[in-house]
């Protein structure tokens, strides 16, 4: 298959799941074991067409960070507590990212445990949907700080391939009594300076072999996912909250459970 045209497939396949509930990872991964190609190779790629994703939150949501750049300057209270929750949230997931970095990407290649972390993911938000009572936290500005301490704890186990970043903080969110848009969007929020980091990271690490196009993997491939995972996370994202702000989690948590069933079938039948 032309190098390319897999750039194409995993740009959409990233745009769609960054911020939904299903884990992007995960998916990046198994659409690797799919589409048989040397998933080692691609790894760096993965990660840095991320980016491309977190470019459309912050295209959506520039208002947003415009008055809260302007709040700043003037010594607005709400914006200040904004950035602190925005920090706070991503310090714990920097650190144990730093410290486990070899660790977590030695996990990145494990599809059968994609598969049992999207079933036992789709289960947990299940539950939670089940079990979380009407919350009152509306404002990422607003949330306390021990909720935002908690999120960024909880934010730690998307380090597993299959947990959902974004999963895994909105339901964090919902637990410790955050309503559903301002979950989500502090699961956007927080999304920015955490892949930031981690793209910053694979570019040193991979920096001569994306340089030198090895093994095909190189600037133009990362060009055109970078660019498609941009676009199609812009519709996905404009799509999700307004879905969200009426519905449950649910839908998305059956999602996962299906398509890990259907993924454990299908590694242990090759």
């Amino acid at each position: 298959m032309p190098i390319l045209l897999i750039a194409l497939i995993l740009g959409i396949v990233e745009g769609v799941t960054e911020f939904l509930p299903v884990s992007s990872t995960g998916h990046l991964i198994l659409a690797t074991e799919l589409l048989g190609f040397d998933a080692e190779k691609w790894a760096a790629f993965n990660v840095i067409i991320q980016l491309g994703a977190i470019l459309a939150i912050v295209v959506l949501y520039w208002r947003t960070f415009w008055a809260v750049l302007e709040g700043m300057f003037k010594g607005n209270a709400v914006s200040w507590r904004f950035v602190r929750n925005i920090l706070i949230g991503f310090l714990p997931s920097a650190i144990l990212g730093f410290l486990l970095i070899n660790k977590i990407e030695a996990l990145l290649g494990n599809a059968h445990l994609v598969a049992v972390a999207l079933i036992l993911g789709g289960v947990a938000i299940l539950v939670i949907e089940k079990l979380v009572k009407r919350t009152d936290i509306v404002g990422v500005a607003e949330m306390p700080l021990k909720t935002v301490i908690g999120v960024g704890l909880i934010q730690c186990l998307s380090m597993i391939p299959g947990v959902s970043r974004s999963g895994a903080t909105i339901m964090g969110g919902l637990s410790l009594g955050v309503e559903r848009r301002t979950a989500a969007e502090f699961s956007f929020f927080l999304a920015i300076p955490t892949m930031l980091g981690a793209t910053t990271l694979e570019l040193v690490k991979h920096r001569d072999t994306l340089m030198a196009g090895a093994s095909g993997v190189g600037f133009a491939a990362v060009a055109v996912g970078f660019v498609v995972s941009f676009l199609v996370a812009i519709v996905v994202v404009r799509a999700f909250v307004g879905y969200i702000s009426r519905h449950g989690f649910a839908p998305f948590a059956w999602y996962r459970i299906a398509a890990g069933i259907v993924a454990l079938a299908w590694l242990s039948m090759r």
